[in-house]
């Protein structure tokens, strides 16, 4: 299944022509056509286009093949696994090998093919598989800056309500006589995932940007108790 959806086929090819991309933005045109995508506005081309800008502003800093991890970052979804499948815990292990796959059919050596696909592995929050390079940890830094946020409590709703959640407990939305239940309720989520992500960054650069957001997504939590 082509990554661009058919209604959006002119639009997404003129997205790679400006510098969304840039430097890489030929290997953007050869990769992201291997994405898969099941309609999931959370795991779409936007979605890679933040992790990407992530990913360089970290790859400016502390360093790494950035060919490397262009690529990790382009495929890192390149298997569409909904959030509450049984396989979601293997959805990295899978991109892994699709991005083998991908990246034979072009030629790339075996050393470069291994970096790419441990990168895609470990960026999960879910397979919780420690990234041993440079690359693979601004990968995972950068996939996880997009979940925390504005950016990652807007993603956190909207993931919600595919998955038929309620925004909250209107009886008891923070969880104190309760068990927390994030696939009842968005707001649960905040506690069981989202709050704790900015403590887990493994690079410094990475982490400072973290608890930027850490402060944003906390502040936004503080407004929306405050209304309800």
């Amino acid at each position: 299944m082509p990554f661009i959806r058919s209604s959006e086929t002119k639009r997404g090819v003129d997205i790679l022509k400006p510098d969304f991309f840039s430097p890489y933005s030929e290997l953007a045109v050869q990769l992201l056509p291997g994405n898969q995508v099941g309609g999931d506005g959370a795991h779409d081309l936007s979605h890679i286009i933040r992790v990407f800008r992530n990913a360089m502003r970290i790859h400016a800093i502390e360093g790494g093949d950035g060919r490397i991890l262009s690529a990790a970052t382009f495929l890192h979804d390149c298997v569409a696994v909904e959030k509450n499948s049984p396989l979601r815990e293997k959805a990295s292990a899978l991109a892994a090998e699709q991005a083998t796959v991908i990246l034979a059919s072009l030629g790339w050596t075996e050393p470069d093919i291994k970096a790419v696909a441990h990168a895609i592995l470990t960026h999960s929050f879910s397979a919780n598989i420690p990234p041993e390079t440079i690359e693979a940890k601004i990968l995972q830094d950068a996939d996880r800056l997009d979940s925390i946020g504005i950016v990652g409590a807007s993603r956190c709703f909207y993931t919600g309500g595919r998955m038929n959640s309620a925004l909250y407990d209107p009886f008891d939305p923070l969880a104190k006589a309760r068990d927390l239940d994030d696939k009842r309720y968005c707001l649960d989520h905040f506690e069981t995932k989202l709050l704790k992500l900015s403590q887990g960054f493994q690079t410094e650069t990475g982490g400072r940007m973290a608890k930027e957001r850490d402060k944003r997504l906390r502040d936004f939590l503080s407004a929306f108790l405050d209304e309800i």
